[in-house]
């Protein structure tokens, strides 16, 4: 059964840090470029970064650049979103996806999905 088990969201400070682990089983993430999008409440999805299966920069949208680093390691078919200086608009839910498709900045062409991680940021 293919599965992306994602974890590690929470409740915190403007300021702090959280660290989002995605997990994956039943198939190998070494083929597919991976990535963390969000949703918050009345918007629409977005990506927030991307780690391309053939390695090299990763991705970041504007609003995360500098803040947050994505990471994958293929032997323990994991992704990773560490995320700091966490801001109130960064609140929502966290999904990672699978792609295999070029096209990998739009949600539409991600095969697999996580259930998602509640990522809120408030004082």
């Amino acid at each position: 059964e293919v599965q992306l088990q994602a974890s590690g969201g929470g409740l915190v400070q403007p300021g702090e840090s959280l660290k989002l682990s995605c997990r994956a089983s039943g198939f190998s993430i070494r083929n597919y470029h991976m990535a963390w999008f969000r949703q918050a409440h009345g918007r629409e999805r977005e990506l927030v970064g991307a780690a391309r299966r053939s390695g090299g920069e990763p991705y970041y949208a504007d609003p995360v650049k500098g803040r947050f680093t994505i990471s994958r390691d293929n032997a323990k078919n994991s992704l990773y979103l560490q995320m700091n200086g966490l801001k109130p608009e960064d609140t929502a839910v966290y999904s990672c996806g699978a792609s295999q498709n070029v096209m990998w900045r739009e949600a539409v062409w991600y095969k697999y999905w996580g259930q998602g991680t509640q990522v809120t940021v408030s004082s």
